[in-house]
């Protein structure tokens, strides 16, 4: 049977696509908990990225089809606060999928305050990071984990990797591992991020040098693969993204334009 090009409209794209798109960055799912008693707080150098608005063209496989989508973020960094957020929209059918992280920045880099998911045809989850009772709490369950700094959320943590990175370029070095601890709209654990290497990426801008970094899920957790390339030229936005499932299916962003604020 061959494969056919649909848009996010279709029922089946639609569905396989609400669990997993991003630059909410990562709706990646999160495997068990780890202990909340034995997360780091790592302070790092930071420097975080001009504020911008990019556009992300998305191209994927699911299931056997073909699908095309597009998604928006907005990135703030402003007065000692910052903002992200990324929708994505479908022909026909209008936003689908939309998540908010707002917060400070303080001494770690990104502060989140509250990270918001709304998804298509669902309420809409809320994760607090309460600075006062030193915990992060959820909508969506009854799990709380200690606040100690330097956590962050499923949307802020793309841009605290880039800022980590921006901080510390010559740090990141094919092999090297990058450790943060990150909340979803019910839970939280511990993500690793490992450097590849450099890798050329073509968008309509043309040919990117980019860093290629790799997120995958425990040994043990068969769950979605993150993959994401930084342009340290372009202030490491990202300029790729892929999601890959255990059956081959995938989910891949670029980056189409970027408007720096």
């Amino acid at each position: 049977m061959h494969s056919q090009t649909i848009n996010i409209s279709s029922r089946r794209g639609l569905s396989r696509l609400l669990g997993v798109l991003l630059l909410s960055a990562a709706t990646v799912p999160l495997a068990l908990a780890a202990d909340p008693a034995e997360h780091p707080a790592l302070k790092r150098k930071v420097s975080l990225p001009p504020s911008a608005d990019l556009h992300y063209n998305i191209e994927a496989k699911q299931s056997g089809l073909q699908v095309t989508g597009e998604s928006t973020v907005k990135w703030s960094n402003a007065n000692g606060k910052y903002s992200v957020n990324a929708e994505t929209r479908a022909m026909l059918v209008g936003k689908i999928l939309e998540a908010t992280s707002e917060g400070d920045i303080d001494e770690y880099g990104l502060a989140p305050a509250r990270f918001v998911e709304k998804r298509f045809r669902r309420e809409a989850s809320t994760t607090t990071f309460n600075r006062e009772t030193h915990a992060i709490n959820f909508t969506q369950s009854s799990e709380t984990y200690p606040l100690k700094g330097g956590e962050q959320d499923r949307t802020s943590i793309i841009w605290q990797l880039i800022s980590v990175a921006r901080g510390a370029p010559d740090k990141f070095t094919n092999g090297s591992e990058w450790l943060f601890f990150v909340a979803g709209p019910r839970d939280a654990e511990q993500w690793s991020f490992k450097v590849v290497g450099r890798e050329k990426i073509k968008t309509k801008q043309g040919e990117v040098n980019a860093v290629h970094i790799f997120r995958a899920p425990p040994p043990d957790d068969k769950s979605q693969k993150l993959d994401i390339w930084l342009a340290p030229s372009s202030d490491w936005y990202p300029v790729r993204l892929r999601f890959t499932d255990p059956d081959g299916d995938f989910i891949e962003q670029t980056l189409d334009n970027v408007s720096k604020k």
